[in-house]
């Protein structure tokens, strides 16, 4: 496939009501408005969102457009031809050469988009870029879902100018950073999905350097926090979308560990601790989840009564939501917005990124050189594994945790099947370790409660149950620790 013209975008979701203070608040330019109307197109396996690509087919003022787009983050490839009807050229090569002769003819339509867009062209430090402010809905049989969008797209420039345009207009509005394309919106609206954003493979291969190797990772991670903050936002418990935000923020904090000597720059030290921030608003709330879960609730369901449960499971569930309005809370804060907008900046266009000549060198020996040091720093601390503390094993599983996520997002540049056997092995000794770990946290969290009378004693008696099982838990991470330290190497 040749190279294709790139599109330099940020978008932002945007309520209806501020739409004209954005617009206030940006620089003046050359404005214009529009109607477009465009209907998405994909095969009946999806195999066009499988490969992270859009397909439409748009009635613009100046005709219908074909556009093809592929890449996620900042800078997506864009390939566009004039076409005369509502089906998809099939003969445009991009589009024959992403999907194959086997797919091809195979697409169909699967959902509209219409929308109003309001256009301002202005130019910011040195930059051109294009305001576009669109309001509209998406609609897919008999759904449909409204949206408002803010996208800056520079034509001319630095991107650097892009976030700082950003910045500026947060100042007025509160805009929320998104990572989800009309496509993605109208995907989620056909499959009637509304669930957590769990993690994808960032997608990495073999000829990639260290730093886009870094910046997929990241980009990855962010967007996951990104769509799981939205989710939360909506006003209800959600507790996997919960979890998963907290799951994309340690991805993203083991990412910078992991490629702590490529990233360091004088931002690094301060958006891990906002990220550690991020993660403690929603640490108390996923305790909580995790034990009505996994020891009141079987606890309730069983066959023994045990006195003062219901006075015990209300308290709970008193102290699980005030926890969750605290999560909410942070995902719906100006510190939450700029947050994500700041690490994507530095993502893109970074101090760090200047001083790498070569992009840090192949992904492939910075992978191996990453997950051997990884390999040898767990290998140090579970030393005497059965022996040590619990806050000790604590820190072997936050080491496993790491090795895990470096694993899984280097897999791509590793030997398959030993890549395979130890990401398995490492999780499961993260799973064993975590079980003990939660014994410990449910613990504190009870202590946490300030509980009296029935209560109390029934925290007491779960709390004893937990106590006597720890010896089998221990067992069992002894076991997974052998397997584990059993495992080749996959470089």
């Amino acid at each position: 496939m040749s190279v294709p013209p790139e599109e330099t975008e940020l978008k932002f979701l945007c309520e209806p009501a501020d739409v004209e203070t954005v617009l206030a608040a940006a620089p003046e330019g050359e404005d214009g408005a529009v109607d477009l109307s465009a209907i998405y197109f994909d095969t009946p396996e999806r195999r066009l969102r499988e490969l992270g690509a859009g397909l439409r087919i748009r009635q613009e003022p100046q005709g219908r457009r074909q556009t093809l787009k592929t890449g996620k983050g900042l800078r997506r490839q864009e390939f566009e031809i004039a076409v005369e009807g509502d089906q998809p050229d099939a003969a445009h090569h991009p589009l024959r050469e992403l999907l194959g002769k086997d797919h091809i003819n195979r697409l169909e339509p699967l959902f509209a988009v219409q929308v109003r867009r309001r256009l301002r062209t202005l130019v910011w430090e040195g930059a051109e870029i294009e305001l576009a402010l669109d309001e509209g809905e998406i609609l897919a049989g008999g759904r449909r879902s409204s949206l408002c969008e803010v996208e800056l797209e520079l034509k001319r420039g630095d991107a650097g100018a892009l976030f700082s345009l950003a910045r500026h207009l947060f100042e007025a509005a509160p805009l929320y950073l998104s990572f989800q394309t009309k496509a993605d919106q109208g995907f989620a609206l056909v499959a009637d999905e509304d669930d957590a954003h769990h993690h994808a493979p960032a997608g990495l291969a073999p000829g990639m350097t260290a730093a886009a190797a870094f910046q997929a990772i990241a980009r990855g991670a962010l967007a996951q926090i990104a769509a799981n903050g939205l989710i939360l936002r909506g006003g209800s418990d959600a507790p996997e979308a919960l979890h998963q935000l907290r799951v994309a923020v340690r991805r993203l904090r083991s990412a910078m560990s992991t490629f702590k000597d490529l990233v360091a720059d004088p931002r690094l030290d301060t958006l891990k601790g906002e990220l550690k921030w991020l993660a403690g608003a929603c640490d108390e709330a996923r305790n909580l989840d995790v034990f009505l879960a996994e020891t009141y609730r079987p606890a309730a369901q069983g066959t023994a009564a045990i006195h003062g449960l219901a006075d015990l499971g209300q308290a709970l569930e008193t102290a699980r939501g005030k926890a969750h309005a605290l999560a909410r809370g942070a995902v719906a804060s100006t510190r939450f917005r700029a947050l994500l907008l700041e690490l994507y900046a530095w993502i893109e266009t970074g101090e760090w990124l200047a001083r790498l000549s070569d992009g840090g060198g192949p992904a492939t020996a910075f992978a191996a050189e990453a997950l051997g040091a990884r390999r040898r720093k767990l290998a140090k601390r579970g030393r005497g594994l059965m022996a040590l503390s619990d806050s000790q094993r604590h820190q072997v599983r936050i080491q496993a945790k790491k090795l895990r996520y470096a694993a899984e997002a280097f897999r791509p540049l590793l030997k398959d099947k030993a890549a395979r056997r130890l990401i398995k092995k490492t999780k499961a000794l993260q799973a064993a370790l975590g079980a003990l770990n939660d014994g410990a946290t449910a613990e504190a969290l009870l202590t946490s409660l300030d509980l009296d009378g029935p209560a109390l004693y029934a925290a007491g008696h779960l709390a004893g149950e937990l106590a006597t099982d720890r010896d089998g838990r221990l067992r069992v991470a002894a076991k997974a620790w052998s397997a584990y330290c059993e495992a080749d190497n996959a470089w």
